[in-house]
């Protein structure tokens, strides 16, 4: 698939609410950019070694990274000792990612892929998945996170780990708190704010330093529903951290991030 050379969502873009758009949506010029919104530097800091030390408390060697975008995780991942393969359905993303890989030393195993067809193209088992940067939300259709899931699922080795964050969605939708970035999206220089949300679309502009200005049409996905949607697919034991933390009671978290273990918990047999 060819990429466009500009976004387009047509005269209502209210209406475009399907997971095959994104493709469209990541044109090079938003792709160019991006690290602008993540900052690298800002974003190794804010997230610290969590992922890092989750999945080596996991007992995690091997890893699938099927959001991998323009390859942050994939690159701390490697500069960790992890044995990194890095997916994306976006070949702009993916072509950046192993450009942003190789100034840094590294040469990043990429594959091309829908996450609906994975194991298509992926033909390899793994100890954990990663699909971080509130990527999943990009899918728009519930049988498009199920096929999803279950792909995940089983390109996972019997024990295997399952990382998937998400947007605080729960807190737009709610109370209608605007989201921070002290965590995910850190660059000083870039506005990323909701548009529009309802409980079917959340549309966030991305402007950047210069007059650029870029949208994504996402599905606002509740915390409660993702887990649910784990367990029925077939994981077993779901943890949920806010910004990093276990315990977030008491605050507003942007991100959940979620931990779903594939491995057969007798003690939880219904």
């Amino acid at each position: 698939m060819n990429t466009p050379k500009q976004q387009n969502y047509g005269d209502d873009p209210l209406s475009v609410r399907e997971s095959d758009k994104y493709q469209e949506e990541y044109v090079h010029a938003f792709v160019d950019q991006w690290d602008a919104l993540i900052d690298w530097e800002g974003r190794a800091k804010s997230e610290g070694e969590f992922f890092i030390e989750k999945l080596r408390e996991l007992g995690v060697k091997k890893v699938l990274d099927v959001a991998t975008g323009t390859g942050f995780h994939s690159v701390q991942l490697l500069k960790a000792g992890f044995e990194v393969t890095s997916v994306d359905g976006s070949p702009t993303m993916l072509a950046k990612a192993f450009e942003n890989a190789r100034k840094r030393g590294y040469i990043l195993r990429t594959v091309q892929a829908d996450w609906r067809w994975l194991n298509r193209d992926v033909h390899d088992l793994y100890d954990a998945v990663i699909c971080l940067g509130n990527s999943f939300t990009h899918l728009h259709e519930e049988n498009d996170r199920r096929k999803s899931l279950a792909e995940y699922y089983a390109t996972l080795r019997h024990d295997g780990k399952l990382v998937l964050d998400q947007r605080n969605y729960d807190a737009l939708l709610d109370k209608k708190i605007k989201p921070g970035h002290n965590y995910y999206y850190c660059g000083d220089e870039v506005e990323a704010t909701p548009e529009h949300v309802d409980e079917s679309l959340a549309r966030f502009r991305y402007a950047f330093q210069g007059g650029d200005t870029f949208h994504l049409n996402m599905f606002p996905l509740r915390k409660k529903y993702v887990r649910q949607l784990m367990k029925e697919v077939g994981f077993q034991k779901i943890t949920t951290y806010g910004d990093f933390k276990e315990t977030y009671r008491n605050t507003e978290p942007d991100f959940f991030v979620h931990v779903a273990e594939k491995a057969y918990h007798a003690e939880e047999k219904k």
